[in-house]
């Protein structure tokens, strides 16, 4: 749809909204690829290459009008990304988080083959005080054996007690059906009150 550095660009409230949130290079562009099957989201080895709200509306085959809408966020905690550039996200992507009323799901990405951040941690904590439905989705995790995997998943559902946490791999499709589970059941949840009040 578009993209947007600014809350006065951001499209009008009219489905709900699903945003994808993690560090720079957590694999946010991938995983929306990988639920659409398409490339459609700009993938880099870099980080820090999403420097804007990237809005996509999202259509069921054979349906005209879109059922809801995907937005990918601007990755954060890379130190090489200018102040000037991390301090410009905070004008657009912290009030469309606290703000933007149409937003019905947040993916909050974490790569599930390193430790825990401190800056997943603060994501997390934002997420809940803002009363913010949510998912952690552990990316990555092909790269796990099955025994290191259930290990780190444990680990992260410890620290987020109450948190659904659903391992995810862009690369194989695993855990691909069950995350469109989880978004297709909270869009249907989310009424015409909702959105009228947006």
């Amino acid at each position: 749809m578009l993209a947007a550095t600014d809350p006065g660009h951001f499209p009008s409230p009219s489905l709900p909204e699903v945003a994808f949130l993690g560090r720079s290079n957590v694999g946010k562009s991938s995983l929306l690829n990988s639920l659409l099957g398409s490339k459609i989201a700009r993938t880099s080895s870099s980080p820090g290459r999403t420097r804007a709200i990237n809005f996509f509306e999202v259509r069921w085959p054979g349906k005209p009008r879109p059922e809801m809408i995907f937005a990918d966020l601007p990755g954060y905690g890379y130190a090489r990304i200018s102040r000037e550039i991390a301090q410009s996200w905070a004008s657009f992507v912290e009030p469309y988080l606290h703000e933007r009323r149409c937003l019905a799901l947040s993916l909050a990405l974490i790569d599930i083959n390193v430790p825990p951040q401190e800056s997943d941690r603060d994501l997390l904590q934002f997420l809940e005080s803002a009363g913010r439905p949510f998912l952690i989705i552990a990316t990555k995790s092909d790269r796990l054996s099955g025994n290191q995997l259930r290990n780190a998943l444990e680990r992260v559902r410890k620290e987020h007690e109450g948190a659904t946490v659903l391992p995810y791999s862009a690369r194989t499709g695993a855990g691909r059906d069950e995350l469109w589970r989880e978004i297709r059941a909270t869009v249907a949840g989310y009424s015409d009150r909702d959105l009228r009040q947006a």
